[in-house]
């Protein structure tokens, strides 16, 4: 047995041994991979094999391309055959929303490189002809889609992996993982110990076990899922003795099935409601090839979905049911990348469609643990996007849904009803009294929106499709359903613009307390943030700025706001929805020697924010503070007291009015909260919300992570000239900076105005042309209403960039045309913010 080795993988699935392939592929050969029975054995087994492309998640869908493209290759490098059969598949549409979504995502697949094909009813029926097409409105198709033997795929995979020198180590079970103390790991087995230098868990239902050994709450539990394979039928063996192609794979996405043909038969896979988290504790020691008791009474719905849709699968008799764990997280997206707070542990874990999914992420986790970094945007996989509220019964209620919701449509502004409301700041039940819509990000209740008094939608306003899934609004029991959700500009769209114009004309309240929140102090801080951020350090206390924690070759890892508390002593707000994911990197970056030290203070303090032209005549009412502009400029900050509150007032904003943000202890609150409320009465102070701030965002060309910003975009190329201070000597990517400005820079960040628009704005991943020629993506998009302009943020080719480029952008399948215009439309010399 090895007992030294650069990596360890652990898990013999075809994730783990997929990793390994890449890996070694990169020409780390001394790698080697731990397998407690046989090679498969967990949820690869039974998996039904397929292949969708289909991801409206630009990371995940990065991941299935390079898979779908890779696995035919196998063949010709090992000589084993993966049992690929490309014999597309075709995604039903019953309602126009599905219809949308699919529009939506053909942008997203055009700026990924994956083709899709739009086909009518009768177009489906000559591929399906066994299908019926009642209530069809037309379908998307992926060619290059369908479906591979899984069992195959891992043994090719495994042997090119044993080509290149990596070693396999079956029925070897670890017992336990232990780090020394110089960043060693020691991997114990029942065979022996093997120390590395890193270590990936690829464990599939055994993940939060596995996660365990090293302190890890690792956010993954499986899902039963069933599928049922049918006797076969003669007239599908008929078209095979004909010679006729296979049918391929079929999805009715509004009954949440799909089907494919499978020996001469037919292979049902529905995702219902009800499916239960299973291995909550995780699969029993001897566990191997495991299968749990069919369940068919759920799929009952589901099974008379697709007799009606196909009326040949009611003539059929049932062969084998599966019913096996499938591994979950709460969003249904898999985890792939570094271990929060663990130096070389890396996680690839919770892969509901592991199959599909398996190949880019070996290949970009090799990436990141070989070069240090992926070579794609890999935000929407990032095991740091969940945080520590994110434990074994939010994951029951959060995957069981995840599970359920396979095929709902995704919409732009969903927002899920499990596990909530879990995370509420103290002025939650205030922000509800006053109309507020909530949304969820890092398990926090932020309010997205204000609906009147009184305000609600009826049945007739929803107008749900007659379908098994319908689900087109939040469902709070015992509350009114005041929001549709829709790809095209809803119910809430004119009230957001009332919040927007209220906040330009007069004065809003907002509460931002899930903006991730710490502290960097002691005797090297200054120095220790010279070095890793962009930006200069605050140099003069009350000062603030806006820096950024970028990688080796300049990309965008982080965005940080800079205060400077006290000598040596200096506050750091993020994005909410990325605190694990900021935090991690600067805890991981801090030196060794207790020279700086971080505190967390995200849930310790709360922020409130006031904005707009009557923003100082409100505070004026609650603090003796001088707030002139000489004693209180933009990008200042100050200790104040608000009535008897102290607080740090930061002159900073996300929506470019005059304004303040109030970083307080969150236990005061709701007595802030009050006092600004009764001080802003004369002045009609009214509450905003999420949706409104982001289209105030838009209009200022405001940059958001991962969207303008990336690890796939140097930051130059997103604008960021004036938040990089090329004076420093040395901070973290600097020389990936020059090393880009002298070679050229590949893409250029615009502002489009997008002109024609009626009822549908860009969302962002929306395709760029120009004289037809795709040459850029849209990253944000939306309505501007101080400007009463559609804009959109995109990333294009330079030569495309100039003032005045008359461009075009697909908008749901409508071609707009799209002008670039100059950065900031609305108050381009930030009077307003600092007036």
């Amino acid at each position: 047995m090895k007992t030294t080795a650069r990596v360890v993988v652990i898990g013999g699935g075809v994730v783990g041994v997929s990793t390994l392939y890449h890996l070694a592929k990169m020409g780390w050969s001394d790698v080697v991979l731990i397998e407690r029975k046989e090679l498969t054995s967990g949820s690869t087994w039974h998996a039904a094999g397929l292949l969708p492309l289909f991801n409206l998640s630009y990371s995940v869908g990065k991941l299935h391309q390079y898979s779908v493209d890779l696995y035919p290759s196998l063949e010709a490098e090992t000589d084993l055959n993966v049992g690929f059969s490309r014999v597309s598949n075709i995604r039903l549409a019953n309602s126009p929303d599905r219809m949308d979504e699919y529009r939506y995502y053909a942008g997203v697949a055009k700026t990924i490189g994956v083709d899709v094909n739009f086909l009518t009813p009768e177009q489906v029926h000559e591929i399906w002809p066994l299908a019926q097409m009642d209530g069809v409105l037309g379908a998307i198709q992926h060619p290059a889609d369908g479906y591979i033997q899984p069992a195959d795929l891992t043994q090719a995979l495994a042997k090119g992996a044993r080509q290149r020198g990596a070693t396999i180590m079956r029925n070897t079970t670890v017992t336990g993982i232990t780090q020394k103390a110089n960043g060693e790991w020691v991997v114990a087995t029942d065979q022996g110990e093997i120390t590395c230098e890193h270590v990936v868990s690829a464990t599939g239902s055994f993940a939060r076990q596995t996660g365990a050994m090293v302190g890890l709450d690792v956010p993954v539990i499986p899902v039963e899922h069933q599928y049922i394979v049918t006797e076969q039928h003669p007239a599908i063996m008929e078209r095979r003795a004909k010679g006729l192609p296979e049918m391929g794979v079929l999805r009715e996405s509004d009954s949440s099935w799909y089907m494919r043909e499978e020996a001469g038969g037919l292979l049902l896979g529905p995702y219902e409601v009800g499916a239960p988290a299973c291995y909550v504790k995780g699969p029993a020691a001897n566990s191997e090839y495991e299968l749990f008791p069919d369940a068919l009474e759920r799929l009952e719905p589901y099974i008379l979905s697709a007799i009606e849709r196909v009326p040949a699968f009611g003539e059929l008799g049932i062969k084998k049911v599966y019913n096996g764990a499938i591994a979950y997280t709460p969003d249904g997206s898999p985890i792939v990348g570094p271990a929060p707070g663990l130096k070389n542990f890396w996680l690839n874990e919770g892969h509901s469609f592991g199959i599909t999914a398996a190949g880019g992420a070996g290949w970009q986790l090799a990436h990141w643990i070989v070069d240090g970094e992926p070579t794609i945007d890999m935000m929407g996989v990032d095991p740091r996007r969940f945080g520590t509220y994110a434990d074994e019964g939010y994951l029951i209620e959060k995957n069981e849904e995840a599970y359920a919701k396979v095929f709902t449509v995704h919409y732009p502004d969903e927002e899920r009803e499990a596990a909530r409301p879990l995370r509420q700041t103290p002025c939650y039940d205030r922000m509800k009294k006053l109309g507020a819509v909530f949304g969820s990000v890092f398990g926090w209740e932020r309010p997205n929106w204000f609906a009147p008094e009184g305000y609600e939608l009826s049945d007739a306003d929803l107008d749900r499709p007659e379908t098994l899934l319908n689900h087109n609004h939040p469902d709070v029991p015992g509350a009114p359903i005041r929001e549709k959700w829709s790809f095209r500009r809803s119910n809430y769209f004119e009230h957001v613009g009332n919040e927007c114009r209220h906040v330009t004309e007069k004065v809003g309240i907002q509460d931002m307390s899930a903006f991730a929140k710490c502290l960097i102090s002691g005797p090297g801080a200054e120095e220790w943030l010279g070095k890793l951020l962009s930006n200069a350090v605050p140099k003069k206390i009350g000062r603030v700025s806006l820096s950024y924690l970028l990688t080796p070759a300049g990309g965008v890892r982080s965005e940080f706001t800079v205060y400077k508390r006290g000598p040596q002593s200096y506050y750091l707000v993020s994005a909410g929805a990325l605190e694990q994911h900021d935090h991690d990197y600067l805890i991981k970056a801090l030196p060794a020697d207790g020279s700086v030290k971080f505190e967390r203070l995200t849930t310790a303090m709360g922020v409130l924010v006031l904005a707009g032209p009557r923003a100082r005549d409100v505070l004026a009412k609650v603090t003796r503070t001088d707030l002139s502009n000489e004693a209180f400029p933009w990008l200042t900050g100050k200790r104040i007291s608000i009535g008897a509150a102290p607080c740090d007032a930061l002159r900073v904003n996300f929506i470019g009015e005059l304004g303040w943000e109030f970083h307080h202890p969150i236990e005061m609150q709701n007595y802030i909260f009050d006092k600004l409320m009764e001080a802003g009465a004369e002045f009609d102070i009214k509450p905003f919300g999420i949706r409104a701030m982001t289209s105030m965002a838009l209009e200022k060309s405001y940059k958001l992570i991962p969207r303008e910003l990336s690890v796939e975009y140097n930051a130059l190329e997103s604008g960021l000239e004036r938040f990089i201070s090329m004076k420093k000597p040395d901070f973290v990517g600097r020389d990936g900076l020059l090393a880009k400005k002298e070679a050229g820079l590949s893409s250029t960040l615009v502002t489009l105005e997008v002109l024609g628009v009626t009822d549908a704005d860009a969302r962002g991943s929306e395709a760029i042309y120009r004289d037809g020629q795709l040459v850029g993506r849209a990253t944000s998009g939306g309505y501007g209403w101080r400007t009463a302009k559609s804009l959109a943020l995109a990333m294009i080719a330079p030569e495309h960039a100039n003032l005045g480029t008359e461009l075009e952008i697909s908008i749901l399948g409508t071609m707009h045309k799209a002008v670039v215009i100059p950065d900031s439309p609305f108050d381009p010399e930030n009077l307003a913010l600092r007036s």
